[in-house]
């Protein structure tokens, strides 16, 4: 997993409430379980017209959004069923920050599974970044995890809160196999040890 230090980009605006995860990727496209490719479909059913041309009016489609890669969202993003195909679609896409009022548990949880750092904030703050993003592509926000502050076009700054453990895996590159092998050293020396002491195992 790639580290999340410091990331300058282009915030694209999405101020609609409860968004789920099927609306993100849609069930028709969890048959793979391969986390790369789903970019394509992210938010499929509000991207592509009924014959399969863009639709000009979706965020994503503008052409001063494409690049986006922070995405302040409306309250209760990611709710709905417990799909990590929904992260990984976001982050296939070049997404690695959303930004919102508030999270269902399990997509929360999965962001940072993936590399990608989901935040809260008041929604007084959250009015401000939307703001902020409607300026287009000239106007990109920088998230500094280790500072915890997000900077906005202006060069205002608003502090974010983020778990302490959270913090480390991103910054860390690591997910749940990379914490693993962090312990790889120890794990070798027990499974040694449990050899010579318990050979009949």
């Amino acid at each position: 997993m790639d580290k999340f230090e410091k990331l300058q980009g282009i915030a694209a605006p999405m101020p609609l409430i409860n968004i789920d995860t099927d609306m993100i990727i849609p069930k028709v496209f969890l048959k793979t379980i391969k986390r790369s490719g789903l970019g394509v479909n992210l938010f499929d059913e509000m991207r592509y017209n009924n014959d399969g041309s863009e639709n000009p009016d979706f965020v994503l489609n503008k052409p001063q959004y494409r690049d986006a890669e922070i995405l302040v969202a409306g309250d209760n993003f990611g709710c709905g069923s417990s799909r990590e195909h929904a992260p990984w679609a976001i982050k296939d896409f070049g997404i690695k920050c959303v930004i919102s009022t508030s999270f269902a548990d399990i997509f929360f949880n999965n962001c940072f599974k993936n590399g990608i750092l989901p935040i809260v904030l008041p929604q007084e703050q959250v009015d401000t970044l939307m703001k902020d993003a409607e300026k287009g592509a000239n106007a990109r926000m920088t998230v500094d995890l280790e500072a915890q502050e997000i900077t906005t076009s202006d060069g205002d700054t608003i502090p974010f809160e983020v778990d302490a453990f959270k913090k480390h895996c991103l910054l860390n590159g690591l997910d749940d196999i990379g914490l693993t092998m962090e312990k790889a050293t120890a794990i070798d020396t027990f499974e040694s040890r449990s050899a010579q002491s318990r050979p009949w195992v």
